[in-house]
């Protein structure tokens, strides 16, 4: 989500992921790519400072890290995810629920304002989700709404939403990208409205609201008292964002003071050094964001479109890649372990999360295991090294991938048991090349749309996947419809853990790193909370 979301659509019992112009698969790009960084001097409150970018501040035309972590300070949303959790709570709403399998019922709060006085009700609702879908901008979250049938307004504090079919996702969606409510007396029904309107009509009803705005060089919020949800008052009543090109830039100003927090990114080299400031501290925190490592079934080792097409020896192959790679070495030598070992496509911190990559590959603790990998081949008959063509992409998911993927080449050809060609390119050509078959194995990575495990699944592994790797496999197909559609907590993480299982076995997509969130800031700041909500919120912090 940091560049750009990938883009969702779904159909009834799959969901398709396509790339939309410009948009990214992921949020891995550590760059900074702001438009510039305004003063500190005679700014009150607190300073938060970044490399991130904002898009839009109209919620119907962005879909990326920068521009959802403005609108997450200032719009409300009917569902939230509390400090502490991944799992979602009504947040300007008394209750939602399921009153049957496609239908979700929301029951507003009564009384609620708009910073501007304007009253808040199902009519805002109503019309901030449809005219997402109206204004349909290539740069917008409508494709998280793809499940959406119509909504029904019987009164003021009522909104019901029909949905195509059965999906427990959708709380998670209310709380995402696609998610924020917003004045139909001020945003337009059919095409975006400017910041500066938005600023002009003060249409917010988050926690705080903007009182200047300038894009990608500083913003400056104040407490908004008329805020009535789930994540109380905010704690600071002044809050400035001030944003950086460059991530060298970032670290001198929170280390000179000129920033009280540096959020989003910084190094990791950085991050190593700043951890030695003693008139600083890094938190940590879970992150949503992976990296993984794909294989397409068509043109890998023994793939179907292959002269020497073997399911059996193309299947050894990924496993072998399995068991000989070192993820511990990866995020030690390469992240500085700003990232962590992934054992499953699905991150901790998840309700469902399981580790099977761990227990079903290398030596079964999540260190490589070579003589394991030499007999996976061995008895599929496969004989002599084997040629691995692996393109990434440098410029989409940062520089450390040059590291990365030379640390990846050296563990495999370490083996004796694979030749190892790595080849960069630039993703204006990458992503279209992916889905051409011209990449038998490929770097690719993942930001949530929100903090639930389907997001690591459906998009990934339904028969017309983003990935386009031509994995087709039934099973997980089934267990994905049925996680979607379960409403029993138990039961649906039970589902989720099989689907892993049976990912693993097959190894569509390799999980290799999840990142950390890693927030730096000076040591009188307070309440600074990092969590698998994967939301950075201002009103939590003091000094």
């Amino acid at each position: 989500m940091a560049s750009m979301f990938h883009k969702r659509t779904a159909t009834w019992g799959k969901r398709t992921i396509a790339l939309g112009a410009g948009a990214a698969a992921t949020a891995l790009v550590l760059t900074g790519c702001a438009g510039g960084s305004g003063s500190t001097t005679d700014l009150n409150g607190l300073i938060i400072g970044t490399t991130d970018s904002i898009t839009s501040l109209d919620p119907a035309g962005s879909y990326d890290n920068g521009s959802f972590a403005v609108q997450n300070q200032v719009f409300p949303f009917l569902m939230n995810t509390p400090v502490g959790s991944p799992d979602v709570k009504p947040d300007i709403a008394t209750k939602g629920e399921f009153t049957d399998p496609t239908t979700y019922t929301v029951t507003l709060k009564k009384g609620l304002e708009f910073a501007n006085g304007h009253k808040l009700d199902s009519s805002d609702v109503k019309f901030s989700f449809e005219r997402e879908l109206k204004i349909n901008n290539e740069n917008g979250p409508q494709s998280l709404l793809a499940n959406l049938k119509s909504i029904d307004t019987p009164n003021a504090t009522t909104v019901v939403f029909n949905l195509d079919h059965a999906d427990q996702t959708w709380p998670q969606v209310l709380s995402s990208p696609a998610g924020p409510i917003v004045d139909e007396q001020v945003f337009s029904a059919d095409k975006l409205t400017p910041a500066a309107d938005i600023v002009k009509g003060k249409a917010f009803a988050g926690q705080y609201e903007i009182t200047s705005y300038k894009e990608n060089q500083l913003i400056q919020y104040k407490a908004n008292p008329k805020y009535d949800g789930l994540l109380g008052k905010a704690k600071t009543d002044e809050v400035t964002a001030n944003y950086y090109t460059k991530e060298t830039d970032l670290k001198l100003a929170v280390q000179k003071g000129d920033v009280d927090v540096a959020y989003r990114s910084l190094t990791p080299t950085d991050i190593a050094s700043l951890r030695k400031d003693s008139k600083l501290t890094v938190t940590d925190g879970p992150g949503g964001e992976i990296r993984y490592l794909v294989f397409n079934f068509k043109s890998q080792p023994f793939g179907t479109g292959q002269s020497d097409a073997s399911d059996t020896k193309a299947l050894a192959v990924r496993q072998a890649v399995a068991d000989v790679v070192d993820r511990d070495a990866l995020a030690k030598e390469v992240y500085n372990n700003t990232y962590t070992p992934l054992y499953s496509m699905v991150p901790d911190g998840l309700t469902g999360a399981s580790t099977p990559f761990k227990s079903m590959y290398g030596n079964g603790s999540g260190a490589p295991d070579v003589d394991k990998a030499k007999k996976t081949l061995a008895d599929a008959g496969v004989d002599g090294k084997v040629q691995l063509d692996i393109q990434y992409a440098p410029d989409h998911y940062g520089s450390a991938s040059d590291d990365e993927y030379a640390l990846l080449k050296t563990q495999l050809e370490k083996s004796g048991l694979f030749t190892v060609n790595i080849q960069s390119t630039v993703y204006t050509t990458y992503a279209q090349e992916r889905t051409k078959d011209s990449y038998p194995e490929y770097q690719l990575g993942w930001f949530p749309d929100f903090s639930d495990a389907d997001n690591y699944l459906s998009p990934f592994f339904t028969k017309d996947n983003f990935v386009q790797n031509h994995y087709d496999d039934p099973t997980i197909q089934d267990l994905i419809a049925k996680e979607q559609a379960e409403s029993d907590p138990s039961k649906r993480a039970d589902l989720i853990e099989q689907a892993q299982e049976r990912e693993a076995t097959q190894i569509s997509t390799l999980p290799l790193l999840q990142g950390k969130s890693v927030a730096v800031a000076s040591k009188d700041v307070k309440g600074l909370k990092l969590d698998a909500s994967f939301k950075f919120r201002y009103a939590t912090l003091s000094k």
